[in-house]
């Protein structure tokens, strides 16, 4: 359904082939940001490497590498992972679906580090163990939130021996050393000015480390073993990788020598990235491995400077979360903000969330009752909303090319739901007036479908979602809310007061059938189906409450987003 929209937006851009001014050599040895030779998307991204937005840049047409670093599973993933795997899901999303961009995206696990041995410590387990029990569960928290996974999850613990074979290519580059201690840490000095392409270059990252460092800032590719600790065997002797070193080994294993595009939480662009840039450079002997890196903001408590994390014990897991919100709200508290900024997390933000979703939901089903003839409404202005939904769609298109901006895309469609509400002015019986039906479909459809490629599914048919109740739920709902209907028509048919008059009034025998409907849809509500009469008609839907009934009392996707 994009492609359309997508090849006016390409028109107006300057063109899919770019030539890079300079194609680049390993001689250079500054920090410039070199503009890739390739594909131009049409898109421009934020780049950590030059602090502002440059014109996205794929190495193969239609093809974006993607590597970003997973998680050190040694507990509970939190709201801090989620945000960040989120937002860059949403970003990965909007790339395949509405750019036509592949992305081949790969990720490694930590499955060894300190604190997952201080774990099997503390647990008296093997530190595999604790490793891979928190590793499915890492893998089961971003099913729940819809994350889509990546093509490859790699694991430390099985690439020690292209680690070792890693290390050792860059030791016979000149750029690392062993120590008489089994160490190999890398030669900072070896690269000159080269170190710092994040603008950060602090003086220790590691602490002193080994009296054999030659320079304080240099960083371990290969730790000694220590009493009761695993190792894997080396040229430098029993031992385990640095944290650094990992992902480049991976990430250069998947793509080779050049990357597109490299994500992960800004707390990582130093020391991390900027070590898996200065080594993974030194490896190819290339001058840039990764064109652009992504960084997402921290999530924070409202109130607190500090970033949700395992460490400062101020976290919130993602199983906890979900037991009093659903994924789809989780989505939409991420795009509304910038991937790249903080957020904070607070009972007011995730309600604007879903008061946001409800809203969008609350239209769509009355567009919906509208299209299918159930709700009668003043004639609307068509042509107006016909240009509305179009202009939508440019806006959407223009912010989402421009850094990804959620936010912006958001407020379109949120202006289009107003748009769209300002036209649907129920009466209460039919008019004869003509309908309009056709615009509130394309409508309804749009936001359904730009919804779909953030992630947020809660729009669909009844019919799609009775696939997903227990048991025939919805079917039982339509019988109920159509003979309810049947009754109150009968209850709702006047009479004439006086012979030769037009004056009506109800049957005085058929009001408590009339108010014991109403009853009914009183009562229903509270246990998640919500009825909504339409004059002679009534229209019914979902909530989050009917679901949890059906399924046992278990977290669920809310259906209408009423609560």
């Amino acid at each position: 359904m994009w492609r359309n929209t997508v090849k006016s937006f390409l028109r107006r851009t300057k063109g899919l082939r770019v030539r890079a001014k300079n194609r680049g050599s390993c001689s250079r040895s500054d920090k410039k940001w070199v503009t890739p030779t390739g594909f131009d998307t049409g898109l421009k991204t934020f780049n950590s490497l030059t602090k502002q937005k440059e014109p996205l840049i794929l190495a193969r047409e239609g093809i974006a590498t993607w590597y970003s670093c997973g998680p050190t599973v040694y507990d509970h993933a939190h709201l801090g992972h989620a945000c960040s795997y989120v937002r860059f899901d949403v970003l990965q999303r909007i790339l395949s679906r509405l750019f036509g961009i592949t992305v081949i995206h790969a990720m490694v696990i930590t499955d060894i580090d300190d604190k997952i041995i201080q774990r099997g410590w503390q647990d008296n387990v093997s530190p595999i163990i604790i490793a891979r029990m928190y590793e499915e569960e890492f893998k089961k928290d971003m099913i729940s939130l819809k994350v889509i996974p990546p093509a490859v999850y790699l694991r430390v613990t099985e690439n020690v021996p292209q680690i070792v074979a890693f290390i050792q290519r860059i030791i016979e580059n000149g750029n690392a050393y062993a120590t008489k201690e089994g160490d190999v840490y890398f030669d900072i000095q070896s690269i000159g000015d080269r170190y710092g392409k994040f603008g950060i270059a602090g003086d220790s990252q590691e602490g002193a480390g080994s009296v054999s460092k030659k320079d304080v800032r240099d960083f371990a590719l290969w730790k000694r073993s220590k009493p009761q600790e695993p190792h894997w065997e080396s040229p430098w002797g029993p031992g385990r990788p640095g944290w650094h070193i990992e992902c480049s080994t991976v990430a250069s294993s998947v793509f080779g020598s050049q990357l597109d595009i490299h994500s992960g939480g800004v707390d990582l662009a130093f020391p991390h990235h900027e070590n898996e840039v200065a080594q993974s450079e030194a490896y190819h002997r290339c001058e840039q491995w990764a064109n652009y890196f992504l960084h997402s903001g921290h999530l924070h408590l409202k109130g607190s400077a500090e970033k949700m994390s395992k460490s400062l014990k101020n976290y919130i897991t993602i199983k906890d979360f979900l037991r009093s919100h659903t994924a789809n709200e989780f989505r939409m508290f991420c795009l509304l903000t910038k991937y790249r900024s903080a957020i904070d997390y607070s009972d007011s933000s995730m309600s604007e969330a879903r008061g946001s979703l409800a809203s969008i939901c609350t239209y769509y089903n009355d567009a919906q009752a509208y299209v299918k003839g159930q709700l009668q409404c003043l004639p609307v202005q068509d042509v107006l909303l016909w240009e509305r939904l179009a202009q939508t769609k440019a806006n959407v298109m223009a912010a989402l090319a421009d850094d990804f901006d959620t936010p912006r895309a958001m407020n379109a469609i949120m202006d289009l739901v107003y748009q769209g509400n300002c036209q649907l002015q129920p009466v209460s019986t039919a008019t004869g007036a003509s309908r309009s039906p056709a615009v509130f479909g394309a409508m309804a459809a749009y936001i359904r479908d730009i919804l779909d490629v953030f992630g947020i599914d809660s729009l669909h048919d009844k019919d799609a979602e009775s696939m997903n109740q227990s048991g025939s739920l919805p079917a039982v709902v339509e019988q109920l809310t159509q003979f309810r209907s049947e009754v109150r028509a009968f209850a709702l048919t006047r009479q004439s007061t006086t012979p030769g008059k037009l004056q009506e009034a109800l049957y005085p025998e058929r009001i408590p059938l009339l108010q014991a409907s109403d009853q009914l849809r009183k009562n229903l509500a509270p246990l998640g189906v919500l009825i909504k009469d339409r004059g002679a008609t009534s229209t019914w839907e979902l909530t989050k409450r009917a679901s949890e009934i059906t399924d046992g009392m278990k977290p669920s996707i809310r259906k209408t987003g009423h609560e």
